[in-house]
């Protein structure tokens, strides 16, 4: 390992690349710390405090505590997320832009620079809801988070200035840590947000213990679930499965091409942590139409689909679902697939080349699919249940029974302030492990060892 890290440093390009993606996630950091003007500090550390545990918390952790100190960057990378998304959804319906989408490089672009102009259009609306909901909030203690004389529209334009510019200044950081650093800049943004509060969660978690708040049983429970989840996410993020195909020869001049035999990999979870992020991003939009828009009915929708009740926890679960599909559609075409198979002379056995072999894929990558669906919502909804509990009681008709014949962990939670769950692990065990694999590409295509000598990477033959 300390050779591995060693070999890093030897390679200039990739000391270069390494060097400034540590660079601009310490910019990131910084901004992390610059409130907006006329937000009273004290007030809002209060109201941060209180506010663990709820849908308030969950976007604090994405965002790096940003939104907890409400700082230039309090939006963080979500309304890219959601832009990306959208746009994601129109390639699909809109002709235009599924032409534009097969455009290569060019049309790439131009779809980067559509994504661009809707990340500020809904950075614009999320400030906005924002501002309003400052002003009329209060801590816990009866202080105003935003003091009278600095509440009106100077304050709320001032506030909108202030997100969407810190929002367009952290999508040009990812973007720039993709293009020029190592790893996807998103996803390293949204990791450098969450882990950046692990310390500071297990200090209070110590703390509970020692003032008797917290069970010592209930913290190593929760120790031995997160690495039983961990584990969990190593092996399945590394599960293949491997479609075997082999290659007839070909004869060109005196030379013989083809004829051995190989396979064709499909991961168990082909869009990776992506699909989390997605509906992630999803679940928060509600919550800032409800600060935004006084209405009755849109209040009820936004108590219902509140953090831990069980309608956001069965939206979630299938918003992860429908995205895991959806971005494996995209990432992943059955029939370039199986037409450059073709091409090449390859061919599975037992199925016709074309569009047989696409068929044949598509049923595959279906099937793996639901699994890696599957996998991933339990694992980014069962850790928040068992820390924050599954409010049953809220459900109609039957919701008091079952909240009456259900144990009382399982309803209310194991009481932990440690906002550490599924989702997050998720992400900080995914993003880890792509960097890390695209470091070990580096070395290895370079001729140095990677991180993992003796064991089996993705892509290198041992």
């Amino acid at each position: 390992m300390i050779e591995s890290f060693r070999n890093i440093f030897a390679i200039p390009d990739l000391r270069r690349r390494v060097m400034f993606t540590f660079a601009l996630l310490a910019v990131y950091r910084l901004g992390a710390f610059i409130p907006i003007p006329g937000i009273d500090p004290v007030a809002i550390a209060e109201f941060t405090k209180a506010a663990e545990g709820t849908v308030l918390g969950f976007l604090n952790l994405f965002s790096g505590g940003a939104l907890g100190r409400m700082t230039v960057f309090a939006l963080g990378i979500m309304p890219y997320i959601s832009a990306s998304i959208i746009l994601q959804l129109l390639t699909v319906v809109w002709p235009y832009l599924e032409k534009l989408s097969k455009e290569g490089e060019l049309g790439r672009r131009k779809i980067t620079q559509y994504t661009r102009y809707g990340t500020i259009v809904l950075s614009f609306i999320q400030a906005m809801g924002i501002s309003f909901f400052l002003e009329r909030t209060t801590a816990p203690g009866g202080a105003p988070l935003v003091p009278e004389h600095f509440q009106g529209w100077g304050f709320r334009l001032l506030t909108v200035l202030t997100l969407t510019t810190g929002t367009a200044f952290v999508m040009w950081l990812g973007e720039q840590i993709s293009e020029r650093g190592i790893g996807n800049g998103i996803s390293l943004i949204i990791f450098a947000g969450i882990v950046v509060g692990l310390p500071s969660a297990i200090f209070n978690t110590l703390t509970d213990v020692q003032t008797g708040a917290l069970n010592i049983i209930t913290v190593v429970l929760l120790v031995v679930f997160m690495i039983i989840v961990v584990a969990a996410i190593v092996y399945m993020e590394r599960a293949q499965r491997r479609i075997p195909i082999q290659y007839a020869k070909r004869v060109v001049g005196r030379r013989v091409y083809g004829g051995q035999s190989t396979y064709l990999p499909l991961r168990i979870n082909t869009g990776g942590v992506i699909p989390v992020i997605f509906a992630a991003s999803i679940m928060s939009f509600p919550q800032t139409l409800g600060q935004m828009i006084d209405n009755r009915w849109l209040q009820k929708i936004t108590e219902a689909l509140a953090w831990g009740e069980p309608l956001y926890n069965l939206v979630y679960f299938l918003s992860i679902v429908f995205f895991c599909y959806f971005y494996t559609s995209i990432i992943f075409n059955p029939e370039d697939t199986a037409e450059n198979m073709r091409k090449y002379g390859g061919f599975i056995p037992g199925i016709r080349p074309g569009k047989r072999t696409a068929e044949f894929i598509d049923k595959i990558l279906t099937r793996i699919t639901l699994v890696g669906a599957v996998y991933l919502a339990l694992v980014a909804i069962l850790p928040e249940i068992l820390i924050a509990g599954f409010k049953v009681a809220t459900i109609p008709v039957i919701g008091p029974t079952l909240d009456s014949l259900l144990p009382a962990w399982f309803t209310q939670g194991l009481g932990v302030k440690f906002f550490f769950g599924g989702t997050s692990l998720l992400i900080v065990v995914g993003v880890a492990m792509d960097t890390v694999n695209q470091i070990e590409s580096q070395l290895v295509m370079r001729h140095y060892d990677g991180f993992m000598r003796k064991g089996r990477v993705r892509g290198r033959r041992g």
